[in-house]
């Protein structure tokens, strides 16, 4: 067989780092090269799958330096046991790649990540290369997000916090059991310690206020840190996977967790599951991740009454919980604080911060919230306004029947 081109590795390569779901690019810092006569943006528009905090789509050039890995988790298609194609990139043609996709408009950024070879140590030297020389020797002003190797030496981690946008350190499973079990190569303490040295070199370049004098200290990773779980996969639970999610919001100061709902894999061990979870179950465990994240729930009150532990995949966390929770309805929108319109099923963030704009003006009816929310449907029985009480719908045991989808008849043809 002939040695393979480079566009022949990207397929293999592009293609093999799509089970990566942690590739969004919010939190990162406004940067033009424009200026400083280098090259690239993360201000720019693109045609892509990552999104600012803005709200603005982001191009990046997602693969990964090789498919090639010492490691044998039983989840991971690359593992060195199994038999798929193996190609690699040199740092020099991952920069080469990112520039030209770059001049061609087709990018504004790069996500990297890597199996293992030779060491941890070697090949995180590797992708902190590929960083350092877009930034330094490319003057490149684009977002770079780089996978980071838990097991690497820190001051590895470090060098790659001070040139990338964003680090992420995979969890991989919810439960330290499980991750014995399906990649006894890796440790969730180490896992969890290289995310504590991200953290703190995250804090410990804050600039001080107060001291208004001092030069800045050199930026650190501006878009924070992120992770990624595997779902269904082992036998977790949503509450498993959602109390892990909480302790590494609170510990860890994550900017966010990523789910990827498990797909079987050729030539997989027995142990994995034959078939992969509804992907209802990974929209779920976003959803209440957002609850916890802007809405203010804590995640036992998610949970309280799913004895399985398991998210209703017919409803959205929220509708869920004020169906079991009635008594704290109807909530009257212009007199709610406003923690108590957040729980409204239906009311957004964005919602909520409209409709306490507009009763500082006048006293909200229902076709004003009407023109505020998405639909009145999920809403409208849990809300009253000056004109309207939703009067028993509160007490009807069928209740829940108008919000779950109905069955269809499905084609033959």
């Amino acid at each position: 067989m002939g040695k393979r081109t480079l566009i022949d590795r990207l397929a293999i390569l592009a293609d093999a780092a799509k089970y990566d779901a942690s590739c969004a690019s919010s939190g990162s810092a406004k940067r033009n090269s424009l200026s400083t006569n280098g090259i690239g943006s993360t201000e720019g528009m693109g045609i892509c799958h990552a999104y600012a905090p803005d709200g603005r789509c982001i191009s990046l050039l997602k693969i990964l330096m090789t498919n090639f890995c010492i490691y044998d988790c039983k989840y991971c298609i690359n593992r060195v046991s199994s038999n798929v194609e193996r190609a690699r990139f040199s740092v020099d043609e991952i920069v080469k790649l990112t520039l030209d996709f770059y001049k061609r408009n087709y990018i504004e950024g790069l996500f990297l990540s890597s199996g293992i070879i030779r060491s941890s140590n070697y090949t995180m030297e590797q992708m902190v290369e590929v960083a350092r020389k877009l930034r330094v020797e490319h003057n490149f002003g684009g977002y770079i997000h780089l996978k980071s190797i838990p097991e690497a030496d820190p001051a590895l981690i470090e060098q790659a916090g001070l040139h990338a946008d964003r680090l992420s350190i995979n969890i991989e499973l919810p439960r330290e059991a499980s991750l014995k079990s399906y990649a006894p190569e890796k440790s969730g303490a180490v896992i969890r310690s290289a995310m504590a040295n991200v953290r703190h070199g995250i804090e410990s370049r804050q600039p001080d206020r107060k001291e208004r004098g001092k030069a800045r200290p050199p930026r650190f990773v501006p878009g924070g840190q992120s992770t990624q779980m595997i779902v269904g996969a082992d036998q977790s639970s949503d509450n498993d996977i959602m109390t892990t999610s909480a302790s590494l919001y609170s510990g860890y100061k994550l900017r966010r967790v990523y789910y990827s709902a498990f797909s079987p894999i050729q030539d997989s061990s027995g142990d994995l599951p034959l078939i992969k979870p509804p992907l209802m179950r990974e929209h779920r465990l976003y959803q209440a991740d957002w609850l916890m994240r802007f809405y203010g729930f804590e995640k036992d009150e998610i949970f309280e009454a799913r004895r399985d532990g398991m998210l209703d995949l017919e409803l959205d966390p929220k509708l869920a919980w004020a169906l079991e929770r009635r008594e704290r309805f109807p909530v009257n929108v212009n007199r709610a604080s406003r923690e108590d319109l957040l729980r409204v099923p239906g009311f957004g963030t964005k919602s909520v911060n409209r409709i306490l704009s507009a009763r500082r003006h006048t006293t909200l009816r229902l076709d004003h919230i009407a023109r505020i929310v998405r639909s009145l449907k999920t809403c409208r029985d849990f809300i009253e306004t000056v004109d309207w009480h939703p009067s028993r719908a509160l007490d009807l045991v069928t209740l829940r029947d108008r919000f779950v989808p109905q069955p269809q008849q499905l084609q033959l043809f």
